[in-house]
């Protein structure tokens, strides 16, 4: 009897050389999307840069930065493909580890206000709601407010 291993996807480290696929994801997912620059200033400014990865594609990326005591998630994505099977919470646990690991008492994030399924992820996981940004994300015909949200540690 032989015993079949199924590949696993995995969270590593993202690279300069991932960002092609970093990018075509986030123009597929956001209407306004981060530039190659705006990831690699990320990459050098030693921000936490995680990647999903199943059999060399990535599937999903995430940013965050850590300060004294709080951490920041910038954006944290999964191509649509891959949606709804979880991979986006597992990749937020991860980040969730990385501040624990580093000392953080919070982790905040920003939210569209019309993004309701990133949202209910985020309270299910134990984020609430602390405040309203106005006009904080560019949208068709003008701005989104933002909710933000902090999950205390």
């Amino acid at each position: 009897m032989s015993a079949q291993l199924k590949e696993m996807p995995e969270i590593r480290q993202m690279l300069v050389t991932d960002l092609d696929e970093v990018i075509v994801i986030e123009k597929e997912v956001f209407l306004f999307p981060w530039t190659r620059g705006n990831f690699g200033d990320s990459i050098s400014s030693r921000y936490h840069c995680y990647v999903l990865e199943l059999g060399g594609h990535i599937f999903g990326y995430g940013v965050m930065t850590i300060g004294l005591d709080e951490a920041h998630l910038l954006t944290l994505s999964v191509t649509a493909g891959w949606q709804q099977e979880g991979w986006g919470e597992k990749l937020l646990q991860h980040f969730i580890c990385l501040a624990k690991e580093n000392h953080a008492r919070s982790v905040f994030l920003e939210v569209r206000k019309s993004n309701l399924g990133a949202a209910r992820l985020y309270e299910r996981i134990g984020f609430t709601r602390i405040a309203t940004r106005s006009g904080y994300y560019p949208a068709m015909g003008g701005c989104e407010d933002a909710i933000v949200m902090e999950l205390t540690l």
